[in-house]
């Protein structure tokens, strides 16, 4: 089979190796599509936390079974997603079925090989599988996932204020799933052409663009006063989430679902006298999976406005570095293989 791995930042390398050999509770899949994250960007950079090369990159995924391990109940022909967070079953997280934040998580594409190949073995017990589903949403059930993870740990109650930091991929999808859960959502990113998308195709009621727009007027503005009850963080840029606190309401929420590389600051006081509360959100787990592939098929998620880029598995190497050109407008490419 064929394999594409990033060899260093900026660097490819197409190869051969063989098909795996199917062992005891697993399945192999041939792989159908591949989504291409913020994570896989910034591993191609060279910018990605808990990451080390050479490494084949690919998380969000759908696959078809070609073989799998007699004692399951799926069939072969099914097509499937996974849950690509790797977990013990044993330690403090786990045992509170917490497995997004296990302590010795492997992420599929970050800690070991992901599903940039023809064929991948996975654990039988990491499938996630709904017959109604289609190519596209199984290979966005990830992405949104990860957002409907942070909007469950929000707890958003009806009519919340829920700003939304960061308009890309995952923040679009933590802006779907709060909207879904009854927030009103504000989105707010410096990119003119995501906060569009976010209000025209996603229907998000208030957008501010930063640096164009008095950021706390506008939010004292929107919600009378109050500020936002719920803020998330989908950007991962130090900057954002250290400015972000002072947006909070009294009594609210700061979710961190972007991730970055230094420490963060706050001024305790403020903090303090707004009885914030403050928490991360890793990942996803199974129920948030099924959360999202529900929403799927009630019709309130369009996949299809999600997905902007596409290109074939043998032109990765070749359109990749465009995906980070702001000037193309990527708020989803997606990488097709051959059937």
């Amino acid at each position: 089979m064929q394999e594409l791995v990033c060899t260093t930042p900026f660097e490819w390398k197409y190869q051969e190796s063989e098909r795996p050999v199917l062992k005891d509770g697993m399945a192999v899949l041939k792989i159908k599509q591949v989504g291409i994250c913020g994570t896989d960007l910034h591993a191609f950079e060279g910018t990605q936390p808990f990451f080390s090369y050479p490494r084949i990159l690919g998380h969000e995924f759908v696959g078809e079974i070609v073989e799998i391990s007699s004692e399951s109940n799926y069939r072969i022909g099914s097509l499937v997603s996974v849950i690509p967070y790797y977990s013990c079953g044993k330690c403090v997280a786990c045992r509170q079925g917490k497995t997004n934040c296990c302590q010795t998580l492997s992420v599929l594409g970050v800690h070991q090989d992901g599903a940039m190949r023809d064929y991948l073995q996975v654990p039988i017990d990491a499938l996630v599988y709904d017959e109604q589903l289609s190519l596209d949403e199984y290979t966005l059930l990830e992405p949104l996932s990860i957002g409907a993870h942070g909007v469950r740990r929000a707890d958003i109650k009806k009519n919340d204020w829920v700003l939304v930091v960061g308009a890309g991929p995952i923040g679009l999808g933590v802006m779907e799933m709060a909207r879904i859960a009854g927030g009103q959502v504000i989105a707010l990113d410096v990119n003119a052409g995501r906060l569009d998308f976010s209000k025209n195709v996603l229907g998000v009621s208030h957008t501010i663009q930063v640096g164009q727009e008095d950021v706390m007027a506008r939010l004292q503005e929107i919600t009378k006063g109050d500020m936002p009850q719920v803020i998330i963080d989908a950007t991962g840029n130090k900057k954002a989430i250290d400015h972000s606190f002072q947006y909070m309401a009294h009594g609210g929420k700061y979710i961190l679902v972007g991730l970055q590389l230094d420490h963060v600051q706050f001024s305790h006081p403020e903090f303090h006298k707004r009885e914030g509360t403050l928490m991360s959100s890793r990942n996803a787990t199974r129920g948030d999976f099924e959360w999202v592939m529900e929403c799927m098929k009630k019709g309130l998620i369009h996949t299809q406005d999600f997905i902007t880029h596409r290109t074939k598995f043998n032109d990765v190497s070749k359109h990749f570095e465009t995906f980070l050109d702001p000037a193309q407008a990527v708020i989803k490419a997606v990488v097709e293989f051959d059937s």
